[in-house]
């Protein structure tokens, strides 16, 4: 290969001012600069997240255009609420545009060309760009580009908002704070490059964004019912910060509260708050999960608009597509997650000392030892039953003492519940030799293993206690 990237065979032509291919300018593809390759140099000075804060140079860590822009917006906010009154029909314009921005947000910049959950039609991407800039949260190459690294690195060092630096920090901190570029976690977005729109966005955004966030909504107020004023400080910049904490709070309250029902190996969680203030991506453990999902809300109950927009956008052509993740392999995540759950809880109750610690007991050391306490032995497990009392009476308790009570235990006497035989695994002290299975499981030479857990602890289900008789097998009937 040439240093162009063609064969030396090839004869594509190259502008003479640009050194673009102009193969690639007939076929009007946009052309993004290539970024060399940063290499790491020893002797370069220290990133100055590397060094310690000062007084000399604590403002030196400060990306001053977010911090302006994200605490002005606030103020210039209150200030119109002290100065400007509130008309009917500019708050219920400003709801509405909230939900447009944010929807631009979700639907657009996230689960569009983030995730590429689903593909659209040029008519809805201009729609979910144009209601993305409303939103004033960057282009969707830089969003983008950002949340794939959160997903590709999530709670480490290279995550742009990783959530164990604090919730303040993952919430805002980051965008305030200057990134050491030396820690930012790469991602692929080749896809985004060389998608013309998106680089048209990503050159003119602030325009656009300027005109989308407050010059649209004061016009259509003032146009519409003279409130020009109105429009710009309720549609316009307060609208605005409460896209903006929406969608923080999916960085940091969604990875703080809430549940795990699909996986708990990263902080993402569900939560019906968290979905209700961001259009649905509070559903962010599934979303984490199944991130090309084009769905966060798998359940009819669970809040997500965006879906339903999607969705209904998908029956008129303008959505297509839609991935949706197999049932199958979602209920398998929801069933090891809830084994790991009862896990956690079946870790924390005593089912007894395990068989194959306890000591192997000689029957007739058995006899000798009931002579002194009250042993009784059930299907080759010996149990030290003192202070129990018997709901059937001490005399039925004693009359087993010393001998081997398996038949009389299940069903003899008394068919005991799942409850007993649970209860009697916390008294049991030893096995005997030759005392059937158990002794089996204790050499671990046996075929027929318990099950065990995530911890490695051995499941007890029910009908499965040692102290249990299991059925007898049929024989098989003559020919």
């Amino acid at each position: 290969m040439s240093a162009n990237g063609l064969s030396q065979g090839s004869h594509a032509s190259v502008h003479p001012s640009t050194g673009e291919d102009n193969t690639l300018r007939q076929r009007k593809i946009p052309v993004v600069p290539v970024v060399p390759e940063r290499r790491f140099d020893p002797k370069a000075p220290k990133h100055i997240q590397e060094q310690p804060w000062t007084l000399d140079n604590f403002w030196r860590h400060f990306n001053w255009l977010h911090l302006i822009l994200l605490f002005s917006f606030p103020a210039i906010g209150i200030y119109g609420i002290c100065t400007t009154p509130l008309h009917t029909k500019t708050l219920i314009f400003s709801i509405v545009y909230y939900f447009y921005s944010g929807l631009g947000i979700t639907g657009g910049y996230h689960r569009l060309w983030a995730h590429r959950s689903y593909k659209a039609k040029k008519p809805l991407q201009y729609f979910f760009a144009a209601g993305g800039a409303a939103a004033f949260e960057g282009s969707i190459r830089w969003w983008a580009r950002d949340h794939r690294a959160h997903h590709r690195y999530t709670d480490t060092d290279k995550d742009p908002y990783n959530v164990k630096k604090g919730f303040w920090y993952a919430h805002i901190g980051w965008m305030i704070i200057l990134q050491n570029p030396r820690r930012i976690g790469r991602t692929d977005i080749s896809d985004l490059n060389t998608d013309k729109h998106v680089v048209w966005n990503h050159r003119n955004f602030l325009l656009f964004a300027t005109v989308m966030a407050f010059v649209v909504p004061s016009l259509i107020c003032g146009y519409f019912w003279g409130d020009y004023r109105g429009g710009y400080f309720y549609a316009g910049i307060c609208r605005l910060v409460f896209v903006h904490h929406a969608t923080f709070c999916v960085n940091s309250l969604a990875h703080i509260l809430g549940s795990q029902p699909f996986d708990d190996t990263n902080s993402a969680r569900n939560h019906y708050i968290t979905a209700l203030v961001t259009l649905g991506e509070g559903n962010h453990n599934y979303h984490h999960a199944f991130p090309n999902d084009y769905r966060n809300g798998l359940r009819w109950y669970e809040y997500d608009p965006t879906k339903g927009f999607i969705w209904a956008c998908s029956l008129i052509g303008l959505a297509y597509d839609l991935n949706t993740f197999p049932q199958n392999e979602i209920e398998k995540s929801l069933v090891q997650q809830r084994q790991k759950v009862l896990d956690r809880w079946r870790a924390r109750l005593n089912w007894g000392t395990p068989l194959e610690v306890l000591p192997v007991m000689e029957f007739e050391e058995f006899l000798e030892q009931s002579k002194a306490r009250p042993l009784v032995l059930i299907n080759g497990v010996v149990h030290d039953v003192t202070g129990f009392q018997h709901p059937g009476g001490q005399g039925l308790l004693r009359s087993a003492f010393g001998k081997d009570a398996t038949a009389a235990f299940n069903g003899g006497v008394y068919e005991h519940t799942n409850g007993a035989h649970n209860l009697l695994s916390t008294y049991r002290i030893a096995v005997v030799r030759g005392g059937m299975e158990v002794e089996v499981w204790k050499s671990g030479a046996g075929e027929k293993m318990p099950m065990k857990d995530t911890f490695g602890h051995r499941i007890v289900r029910v009908n499965e206690q040692p102290t249990r008789l299991q059925p007898p097998i049929e024989a098989a009937a003559a020919n």
